[in-house]
């Protein structure tokens, strides 16, 4: 009797780990190469270098140039959605909620500079290949945080804000620290921002959300003082 063959979700469970790991090293790579080369000055073979990957590989995936690379855009953003997601909850507090998505955001501007600088690029160009993205999921997006925003507020933990203004606020803050660091490095007399200087970064950027904040944080004991 031939042995059972798996079940068709086995079967894909199976192949979709290579398949997802990967899909993950061919965008890491691309959102590197196309970063420093942009659209039109990127070949396929130079992302299939980056990758260790052969180019047919690439092409597996990806059918063509202009494919990978609105993939790689996509998985920037839906990096950034996510955590935005995780932290922007009406289900956290928002001091909790705001440190952890300035923190996030600040963490990707300090591992994956190319991906903001990129996703920057792509702005600068007019946004074509991100603007369906932009009116539909984005806009669904921020529609949702409004209502966070707006259930903090009607609790009495936040002051009234414009909640799109202000978002706008907080991707433009953290995301500097990606697409201009050259500057901020130069002003700093530095060769490159440092973990210090993001910490400071982000320690400043939550200073300015918290004016936002009706509820004073947790006060710390004092050296001295008795904490039972």
């Amino acid at each position: 009797m031939p042995p059972l063959s798996p079940s068709a979700p086995t079967r894909r469970k199976r192949t979709s780990a290579p398949r997802q790991n990967n899909t993950r090293q061919i965008l890491d790579a691309a959102e590197k190469v196309f970063a420093a080369h942009g659209l039109s000055g990127t070949r396929m073979s130079d992302i299939a270098e980056a990758s260790n990957l052969p180019k047919a590989n690439i092409h597996y995936y990806f059918r063509t140039k202009e494919d990978l690379y609105r993939a790689t855009l996509r998985q920037l953003l839906d990096d950034w959605l996510g955590d935005a997601s995780k932290w922007l909850s009406a289900d956290r507090p928002p001091r909790e909620g705001l440190r952890g998505f300035i923190e996030s955001k600040m963490e990707f501007s300090r591992k994956r500079p190319e991906a903001s600088r990129l996703f920057a690029h792509e702005l600068l160009s007019g946004g074509h290949y991100v603007h369906g993205f932009l009116v539909d999921t984005l806009r669904r997006h921020v529609e949702q945080r409004i209502e966070v925003f707006r259930a903090w507020h009607e609790a009495g933990l936040i002051t009234q804000v414009d909640p799109v203004h202000f978002l706008f606020c907080l991707w433009a803050m953290t995301q500097a620290y990606a697409d201009v660091q050259v500057q901020m490095a130069a002003v700093l007399g530095k060769p490159h921002l440092t973990g210090r200087d993001y910490a400071a970064g982000t320690q400043t950027i939550m200073q300015l959300a918290s004016s936002l904040l009706t509820v004073p944080p947790t006060a710390t004991p004092q050296p001295g003082k008795d904490t039972q």
